[in-house]
């Protein structure tokens, strides 16, 4: 069997060696519970303090501000949350800005503010998928307790102006003489921008390790020092309080390593995606009439490659591909089950039959070549089968 051409990395990504070799004592012999004071925890305690400020030195923060969780979903859940509760409990607000294209995670955890009395307010993108910052302040009232904005899509890879919404927050919050925490989704950038907090203004950010080749089920927040903050997952002590339960010493340890190896290749990593992605992206809109880049054709993730085709159905597309050992998928590979279209697709003001029809490839650090050239050598008679069973099957 032939080797698979993998174009999913925005799903996730396989694990690096290099982290699986930092686990494997922590999977077998120092398998100490961090919270015991015998040696054997103190060595697991001494490595996920070891492990904290790694992290904290590729996102230059206080090691005190990084919170390890269970994944990405967990960290903006505990992000938006744990500010919102705190936020309300001090009387200082219950109303929420985020934009009409973030990830499930975001928008989830809104509507489960909002049956709580939050109200929440979805700035919308332009053409591209981008945020107008201006538009993040027109949404602030004197009741806004939290602002989340994405760093970057994962569907069409739109890179949002994190900086500039930032400042925009904040000097909004000055003029109305209050304090509103920035969140940001920063789950798909690791491989293409660099995370470095003093350079961004955000309060608190979200990560999850298997987009960066660390292990699934595993996530960091940064929470900056200050942050009004009420932890939503209640126990023991761990986390400072923040987030209860014994540590995944394995893969905290895997994390760190995981993102401090993508974080310090970035700059070389993301020129060698970008290039294979424009060879993809170029082939396919010269090779196949009706398909159309997604996004913004510039300020996008070096990896990420969205295109719609014009009268074919993602569907179809995907099984076929697959049959020729090809991996990708139809926009966001979290709402893989539903038959809904992308609301980031029609959010950017995609028609329903463009939306349907779109195919998402996201490269990957062991993406070569030869993989990209096959891929345009199958992929025009897959989409040309797809339209054509769509025209048989037409009312």
């Amino acid at each position: 069997m032939s080797r698979l051409i993998y174009l999913d990395h925005a799903a996730t990504t396989p694990l690096h060696p290099r982290v699986l070799d930092a686990m494997m004592p922590y999977l077998t012999s120092a398998y100490g519970n961090p919270s015991t004071t015998y040696a054997l925890g103190r060595d697991a305690a001494s490595a996920v303090q070891r492990a904290r400020r790694t992290v904290a030195g590729v996102l230059g923060c206080r090691p005190t501000e990084v919170v390890f969780t269970g994944g990405g979903t967990e960290s903006i859940n505990t992000a938006i949350k744990g500010v919102a509760f705190a936020q309300r409990k001090a009387r200082a607000g219950d109303h929420i800005v985020t934009s009409t294209i973030e990830h499930h995670a975001v928008l989830h955890a809104c509507e489960y503010l909002e049956r709580f009395g939050f109200d929440v307010s979805h700035v919308p993108v332009d053409r591209y998928g981008l945020v107008d910052p201006a538009d993040i302040a027109q949404a602030i009232t004197a009741r806004t307790a939290l602002v989340s904005i994405m760093t970057a899509n994962n569907e069409i890879g739109t890179i949002q102006p994190i900086a500039a919404i930032a400042a925009a927050v904040a000097e909004r919050a000055r003029a109305l003489r209050t304090r509103i925490p920035f969140h940001t989704d920063a789950v798909q950038a690791p491989n293409s921008i660099s995370l470095r907090l003093p350079e961004q203004g955000v309060d608190l950010l979200s990560l999850a390790a298997h987009k960066f080749r660390g292990p699934k089920g595993m996530g960091v927040l940064y929470l900056r020092r200050g942050v009004p903050f009420l932890a939503q997952q209640n126990g023991g002590g761990q986390e400072r309080q923040r987030r209860a339960g014994t540590e995944n010493v394995a893969g905290i340890v895997g994390t760190a390593e995981a993102l401090r190896l993508t974080q310090e290749h970035v700059d070389a990593d993301r020129a060698r995606t970008a290039a294979l992605a424009a060879r993809l992206r170029s082939g396919i809109l010269s090779s196949i009439p009706g398909s159309a880049l997604n996004g913004h054709p510039e300020q996008r993730l070096a990896n990420n490659v969205s295109v719609s085709f014009e009268g074919a159905d993602a569907q179809d597309l995907i099984r076929d591909l697959d049959a020729e050992g090809i991996a990708c998928s139809a926009g966001s590979a979290c709402g893989g089950t539903s038959v809904e279209p992308s609301h980031v697709l029609l959010a950017i003001g995609l028609p329903l039959d463009r939306a349907v029809s779109t195919l998402r490839f996201s490269l990957g650090h062991e993406t070569t070549a030869e993989e990209i050239d096959r891929v345009l050598e199958v992929l025009p008679a897959v989409v040309e089968r797809s339209r054509a069973a769509k025209l048989v099957t037409a009312p």
